[in-house]
């Protein structure tokens, strides 16, 4: 298991394991359908990128649980995820 996933930061940032775990599948359904990633480096761990993604605040869920991703200059950004 990845030691990010064990430490009580990233589960607090997302409100609880169980967003944590719906956040990390949401998202990497989105990746594996062609999205880019958005945090910088060369990661060939999908997981991976989405642990940054997460940790830099760049994606989350909303209350209804659904994935958004953060646009630094204009809020959030509203991404229609209800296909996957």
């Amino acid at each position: 298991m990845i030691d990010e996933l064990r430490e009580e930061a990233i589960v607090a940032k997302v409100g609880g394991r169980f967003k944590l775990s719906t956040l990390i599948q949401k998202r990497l359904v989105a990746l594996n359908s062609g999205s880019r990633p958005l945090v910088d480096g060369n990661e060939d761990d999908k997981i991976q990128i989405v642990i940054k993604e997460i940790m830099q605040d760049k994606i989350y869920l909303d209350t209804d649980s659904n994935l958004h991703v953060a646009d630094g200059q204009h809020g959030t950004s509203d991404l229609d995820f209800t296909q996957l």
